[in-house]
């Protein structure tokens, strides 16, 4: 029988104590109720932000489409005790699949106001549900959906109030969190550096006050060569400077840890435009960034690849117009990666075959990898144009990658279908600086800069991945939660620089992220492990 349960009003919140509950129904299962815990079972809807009052309990995985069209079998569960159930209900009044629990017979006491945050659903307000010690059915006869976050013990004080958290529909669409979903994780996080491993203050960044940002990680022998985008920035300007004075900096490391600076590979001019539009009197390498170095074993040596950006002072973004460069290291062979480079010229720019969606950026990003006996490259675009009549001023939101093809790494470079669609099975909003290799088994990866939460963006803020079994078609981004395993030292996880594998299914990633506490941006390192079995159920699973 439902019990009226003793609610207090006050500002302060204290951790509730779980109560043990048996699940009677078959084929339901409990999660933790923490960030990135799937609250439905085949679905994406995660949690992404909830009351610390809810931290650690346990909820109940509830079939998400049944329960939407009332089809739902009820719900039974056992206590040993007397427990209040806690049940989020969802602020949507105009979709009748959403259980409206205050209009409803039960006795319910509402909670924890905006209590929980799932991505891309309504509001979250979690109610207290009171049973005596037994088997009960939980809201027989309810139509519509609602969450079971947990069940906790009556004889404590449950203190009410508006927990403020946001409306999960920011987060849209839904996407999938390694370790977190119904599927088995393709990579599990076995560890990493729980701090940067290159931080303000550490020796060879003497200069660099904005940190790192971009570029890519190789291993030659048992040597780690890092190429990242060095905001730079100047003495007595603020950090929008950092954006714009950049270099490519060389970085060695026998662990991924410990990183040396050996040298500096390019250097931007940091010269505004004088004109608002791409026009050739303005300097079009005021901003270098994204170096991709690539072996030719056709002409044994190194080619790096990277992006010059015309920027203007007033519109957002500065970066603007962007353009790639090709260059080749004039040392051959294998160990020739130190250089020094010389340019060989612009690949791709913006021209006759762009489309408004590769924006004001332009070019913005663009790495090379060869499938068969042709080569493709991501290349990306972002603050896009809805059509051209709003160029050069009037841009939106949204970062994306298309293909471009080539029989060489030297080009000519084609846009595929001629750039008249970006690439959207892989995120439809963001997608930045893929980096491509290869798994045992022959499958593509490209890992990837999964967008922010924060800059007023809603974005999964991590590190993610897509698969491909012919480098052409690309699978639905999962997203690695590294946080749960290594320290989160990090506000806004940024761009992974590689994918290297060490033996053993080991792979290493070194990665930019940012602590909104400090102007430099640091870079950090973790461990994970592959998984072959989902690898080859993956490839499978792919047409």
């Amino acid at each position: 029988m439902l019990l009226a349960v003793c609610i207090q009003v006050s500002a302060q919140n204290t951790a509730w104590q779980p109560a043990s509950y048996e699940i009677v129904n078959p084929n339901y299962k409990k999660f933790k109720t923490k960030q990135y815990a799937h609250v439905f079972s085949n679905s994406k809807n995660n949690i992404v932000q909830l009351a610390p009052e809810l931290e650690g309990l346990q909820g109940i995985e509830l079939p998400l489409e049944v329960y939407k069209k009332g089809t739902n079998a009820p719900l039974k569960l056992r206590f040993k005790e007397k427990v209040v159930v806690l049940v989020g209900a969802f602020q949507d009044k105009s979709d009748k699949g959403f259980l409206q629990l205050d209009a409803t017979p039960y006795t319910a006491t509402l909670l924890l106001q905006n209590g929980v945050t799932i991505t891309g659903l309504p509001p979250v307000n979690v109610y207290a549900l009171s049973y005596e010690k037994g088997t009960h059915i939980i809201l027989p006869d309810a139509k519509g959906l609602f969450a079971i976050l947990g069940v906790v013990k009556m004889k404590q004080a449950l203190v009410s109030r508006n927990a403020e958290m946001l409306d999960g529909r920011l987060w849209n669409p839904t996407y999938i969190i390694e370790g977190f979903s119904d599927e088995k994780p393709l990579f599990e996080i076995v560890g990493g550096e729980n701090k940067p491993v290159i931080d303000e203050g550490f020796p060879g960044t003497e200069g660099i006050q904005g940190g790192f940002e971009g570029g890519r990680v190789v291993k030659v022998g048992d040597t780690y060569h890092m190429f990242p985008t060095e905001r730079a920035g100047e003495k007595g300007v603020p950090d929008y400077y950092d954006r714009v004075k950049t270099k490519i900096g060389h970085w060695t490391s026998k662990d991924a840890i410990h990183w040396k600076r050996e040298s500096t590979i390019l250097q931007a001019s940091g010269t505004y435009a004088i004109t608002e539009d791409d026009n050739p009197m303005n300097d079009r390498r005021a901003a270098i960034w994204s170096y991709m170095p690539v072996f030719s074993k056709k002409e044994n040596k190194w080619y790096g690849y990277y992006l010059a950006y015309t920027v203007h002072k007033e519109i957002q973004p500065n970066h603007s117009f962007g353009r790639i460069w090709r260059c080749e290291s004039t040392v051959a062979g294998i160990n020739g990666i130190a250089g020094p480079y010389k340019d060989m010229g612009i690949i791709m720019e913006p021209g006759l075959d762009s489309q408004p969606w590769e924006g004001r950026q332009g070019v913005a990003s663009f790495f090379p990898y060869q499938v068969g006996d042709k080569y493709f490259g991501f290349y990306s675009g972002a603050y896009p144009f809805e059509s051209w009549a709003d160029y050069p001023k009037k841009s939106g939101k949204g970062w994306f990658v298309a293909l471009a093809e080539s029989n060489s790494l030297e080009g000519p470079w084609t846009r595929l279908n001629k750039g008249l669609e970006p690439i959207k099975s892989i995120h439809p909003q963001f997608v930045e600086n893929p980096i491509v290799s290869q798994l045992p088994n022959g499958l593509y990866i490209a890992v990837f800069d999964g967008g922010p939460e924060g800059w007023g963006h809603h974005l999964p803020n991590m590190m993610g991945y897509t698969l491909s079994k012919d480098g052409v078609n690309w699978s639905e981004a999962r997203y690695w939660p590294i946080e749960t395993k290594v320290n989160k030292w990090w506000d806004i996880m940024r761009t992974p620089l590689c994918l290297i594998p060490e033996g053993n299914d080991i792979y290493t990633i070194v990665y930019n992220a940012i602590d909104l506490n400090k102007r430099f941006h640091p870079t950090g390192m973790v461990k994970l492990k592959l998984n072959r079995e989902v690898m080859d159920a993956r490839l499978k699973e792919m047409k």
